[in-house]
């Protein structure tokens, strides 16, 4: 019990950090005199490479008994490097952003690692500590937005390297090596020809990524698309602190609608909501509808995302959880990062808030698309594991 109060205060701090910096980053970089292009590209690049370097950490991580070091560096050193961001050159801006997200992409997988074994321990949930994320983002994007607007975006870095500092004061504290690491302990090119080579579960990576790259409209350019339709920062941490809350009771419900509607329909129900989310802001570009649609978050990526993991762990067997987890991060995470940030910050720069909202709602159409074809066919054509990852 006491492993679980520490992760969720370390949960809760990373929660904070990310939501006061994370949400306003881009704001800072058009600071500095980037456009919405040169965002894209510089995330875009950063995410590519950090992508290819990733499984080094998965390397360190096991074969060293090294989790907790890893953890703690993907948290100091994305968090110690943020005051230079303030600077006007975009080479260093990119190598910044690069190697930031070189560390931290391994936060997630590593910090899950302790957050299940733990979970598991105790007879709680993993979603029961998880969820401590969303309330620290939560709190951190409203907290950003008066602070940007009361102080300065050039010095956002402050309150981000204060939270990572105390959330490295935890990590500190767990132990050397996690009980059980299932999201990093599998080779990852164990089963992967078996596994793309299912068609349903292409079909279903295929629609996470047309869904999952609309999120880089909200995670890199919602701030600034509020801003171009009238709105004040103040009023953007609002709306951010909306979409955090909105998480919350989803992870904590999301198993009771998983368990009435099944994973696959509760993936097609958020992908339809993705698709209405997008077409309300692209119907009505009003500051007040950007913020009133947000409690649509929870229900779109909370409820797509829970159920996503537990889709991965059903139709995987239980020797290749680690595996089928992996390849569905690099597709949701990762890929649909780099496509959505240079496709998303291209049409923000050339077509504006209305281009960019209704090539969202067409792409998560067209995953909606895949997702019933998938919700159609997996239940008489894949096997089920016998066991997966419980959320």
């Amino acid at each position: 019990m006491e492993k679980i109060v520490k992760l969720r205060g370390f949960y809760l701090f990373l929660g904070l950090a990310g939501g006061s910096f994370g949400s306003y980053l881009t704001l800072l970089l058009v600071n500095n005199g980037l456009d919405a292009g040169q965002v894209g590209i510089l995330m875009a690049t950063g995410t590519l490479i950090a992508l290819c370097i990733q499984p080094m950490w998965g390397i360190i991580s096991d074969r060293y008994n090294q989790t907790r070091l890893v953890l703690i560096l993907s948290v100091a050193v994305p968090a110690l490097l943020a005051v230079f961001y303030r600077s006007e050159y975009f080479l260093v801006l990119l190598l910044v952003f690069t190697i930031s997200t070189i560390f931290s992409s391994t936060q997630a997988p590593i910090a899950d690692s302790y957050a299940i074994a733990a979970a598991k321990k105790a007879g709680s949930t993993y979603g029961s500590i998880r969820l401590m994320l969303s309330i620290g983002a939560a709190v951190g994007s409203f907290g950003g937005g008066l602070y940007v607007s009361t102080f300065s975006v050039s010095s956002i870095w402050i309150p981000f390297l204060f939270f990572n500092l105390l959330a490295v004061v935890i990590a500190l504290t767990l132990p050397k090596q996690a009980e059980e690491n299932h999201m990093m302990s599998q080779s990852f090119s164990q089963g992967v020809k078996q596994l793309l080579g299912n068609r349903i579960f292409l079909a279903f990576l295929g629609g996470s990524f047309l869904v999952n790259q609309t999120m880089t409209a909200f995670g890199t350019y919602f701030v600034l698309a509020f801003q171009s339709v009238g709105g004040s920062t103040r009023y953007a941490g609002i709306a951010l602190f909306i979409a955090s809350v909105t998480n919350v009771p989803s992870m904590l419900y999301a198993s009771k609608v998983i368990k009435k509607l099944g994973r696959e329909r509760t993936l097609l129900l958020g992908a339809i909501i993705y698709v209405l989310r997008w077409g309300i802001q692209f119907a009505f570009p009003y500051p007040s509808v950007m913020i009133g649609v947000q409690v649509l978050h929870g229900l779109s990526f909370g409820f797509f995302y829970i159920a996503a993991v537990e889709y991965v762990s059903q139709i995987t067997s239980s020797e290749m959880q680690a595996t089928g987890q992996s390849i569905f991060n690099m597709v949701f995470s990762g890929f649909a990062g780099i496509v959505g940030n240079l496709l998303n910050g291209f049409l923000f720069k050339q077509g504006g808030v209305g281009a960019m909202n209704l090539s969202c709602m067409l792409s998560a159409l067209a995953g909606a698309a895949l997702l019933l074809y998938v919700a159609r066919t997996s239940q008489r054509k894949l096997p089920v594991a016998s066991k997966g990852i419980g959320v």
